[in-house]
């Protein structure tokens, strides 16, 4: 199956991505693809890489995934008509063809770019069939002489057929030779018979456009040929009577004449469904036109189309709580997760493959699953799950480290051929390399979010490979911590300022009862200052931190 034509399923991680989060996301992706031809998997992140990620990503040489922050079914999910925009040139009959062949009553006019200029429904068509008696119209609406032409199915003989009516009425030269010359004015169309002495008469008057009926295109004299071109104007024959040619001759008007152009109703790509149907619900149109992120046309879409909505397919890795999924989570459609947490939040409307194992990192999940399938593992992406499991495991440091994650990193390093230590300190080094970044942008680096009870708490972790580097950014960063409550809803935030070579984590804490939660959860004699306390060998936010936080919450709400 071409690539193309598969639907893709998006293997992503948790929001404010870490370096488990991404390379889990891409070594996954990787093997599905590898594992699963039927579809295409695609790696994607929630949120901005930290620089600790973005250094492992340019050692290995791997593309930065792009980026989603939310996953609600968008227009961009839903088989949309791909209808073709049409120029403002078209006539309205040949408008109206168009609409009868594709079955539908709404036609996009676009120019030559791409760029939307209005819509022509089947009503305005008809209203012009229907309220349009002006013989001058012709003219006002700047027709071309080549719809007039095709409209007509005539042939022109002389004259430039792609010239415009600018002025003048259509004449039918029906009458005596006295009527005729008193009828005609220049610059007027006249529709007559095929009778020569007619048409040198009507000639005389220097009409813009003379068609003669029931005639074939070298049935005219040649001298009136000759006189048409003398007085610049085009001729054409048509087999149809003056009568039919008559009643037909306004159908050849252009379409921008009639189209609406003014305020019209669009919607983008990446327009939700939710916002397409409160939209909807306003407006009494039947079609749509589409814009990519250019603004150009690219389709037409009806209220029908809402009953085909095609949610997102998605792989989550490396997470299984709504609160640390992207936004619009509840709206897509997740397949599998792959994860090392707790038993989240989330709820799947199907059963799914779910795989949880209880340890450090989600690569050395992923890596297992490389085995047991037996898909050779390259050399960039064994980097990027070794560097995960560094990352993870703080090397080998975290209490969540266990020998099978042990041993997947040093089968990954002798993939990759990299020094395990040389590895970690340059990508703990990275990740510390705070200079150029607001206060902000590195307390939530790695923040998530929690739930116990009606407690809803933050937790921010900041690691360095030295207590200095923690030290110069402690005060700013404590600035934070009440915005966040405030911007997040929390009721307390907590920000462990991990000392990864001398294991330990100076604790912030802010919030109602947060010092006392934390002062239950380590002991009291651990705090060194209002609300801040040292934890020694604690490292681990998930299974040090959040899990005994959780316990003296859970106490305080009984």
């Amino acid at each position: 199956m071409d690539k193309d034509m598969k639907r893709p399923v998006w293997v992503i991680g948790h929001k404010n991505p870490d370096t488990d989060s991404v390379c889990a996301a891409i070594s996954y992706a990787y093997l599905k693809n590898r594992t699963d031809p039927d579809n295409l998997y695609i790696p994607m992140k929630a949120g901005s890489l930290n620089a600790e990620t973005a250094f492992v990503l340019n050692h290995f040489h791997v593309p930065e995934p792009d980026t989603v922050t939310d996953v609600s079914t968008q227009i961009r999910d839903i088989e949309f008509r791909k209808t073709a925009g049409i120029d403002d040139h078209y006539s309205l009959k040949k408008a109206w063809k168009h609409m009868q062949d594709l079955d539908v009553v709404t036609l996009p006019v676009v120019n030559s770019d791409g760029f939307l200029k209005g819509i022509i429904v089947n009503g305005d068509i008809a209203k012009s069939y229907m309220s349009v008696i002006d013989n001058r119209i012709l003219g006002r609406a700047r027709t071309q002489y080549k719809n007039i032409e095709e409209t007509l199915n005539a042939h022109i003989i002389s004259g430039n057929a792609h010239g415009y009516v600018t002025k003048g009425k259509v004449v039918v030269a029906s009458g005596s030779h006295q009527t005729i010359q008193n009828e005609i004015e220049e610059d007027d169309i006249v529709i007559l018979g095929d009778v020569r002495d007619r048409q040198l008469l009507a000639l005389e008057k220097r009409p813009c456009c003379m068609i003669v009926t029931n005639s074939g295109q070298t049935d005219v004299d040649p001298e009136v040929v000759a006189k048409a071109g003398a007085a610049e104007c085009v001729l054409m024959t048509t087999e149809y009577d003056s009568f039919t040619a008559a009643r037909l001759i306004n159908q050849s008007m252009p379409i921008r004449y009639f189209m609406t152009k003014d305020h019209l109703v669009t919607f983008n790509l990446d327009d939700t469904v939710d916002e397409v149907q409160e939209r909807m619900a306003k407006i009494r149109h039947r079609d749509f036109p589409v814009l990519d992120d250019k603004h150009k046309y690219v389709g037409m879409f009806s209220r029908r189309n809402l009953l085909d909505a095609g949610r997102k397919r998605l792989i989550l890795v490396d997470h299984n709580e709504r609160t640390q999924a992207v936004d619009g989570i509840d709206e897509a459609e997740i397949l599998e997760i792959i994860d090392h947490h707790r038993l989240g939040s989330l709820e799947t409307i199907q059963p799914i493959f779910f795989r949880n194992q209880p340890l450090g990192c989600s690569s050395t999940i992923i890596y297992n699953m490389f085995i047991e399938k037996n898909v050779i593992i390259p050399k960039e992406i064994a980097g990027l799950m070794l560097s995960a499991i560094l990352s993870d495991t703080l090397m080998f440091r975290s209490p969540t480290c266990t020998d099978t994650d042990r041993k997947a990193a040093e089968s990954l390093s002798k993939i990759c051929g990299e020094n395990i230590e040389e590895l970690a300190y340059r990508e703990f080094e990275a990740g510390s390399d705070f200079n150029g970044k607001t206060a902000e942008e590195i307390f939530y680096t790695d923040f998530k979010i929690f739930y116990s009870g009606e407690t809803v708490f933050g937790v921010s972790q900041i690691s360095a490979v030295s207590g200095k580097q923690l030290e110069k950014i402690k005060d700013d960063i404590r600035l934070c911590l009440n915005k966040a409550i405030s911007d997040k809803g929390l009721s307390m935030v907590f920000v462990m300022l991990t000392d990864i070579i001398d294991q330990s984590t100076e604790l912030l804490a802010s919030g109602k009862n947060a010092d006392s939660a934390a002062a239950d959860a380590f002991g009291a004699e651990k705090r060194i200052a209002e609300c801040d306390f040292i934890l020694p060998g604690v490292v681990s936010r998930k299974k040090q931190l959040v899990p005994p936080i959780i316990e003296s919450i859970q106490k305080e709400e009984q």
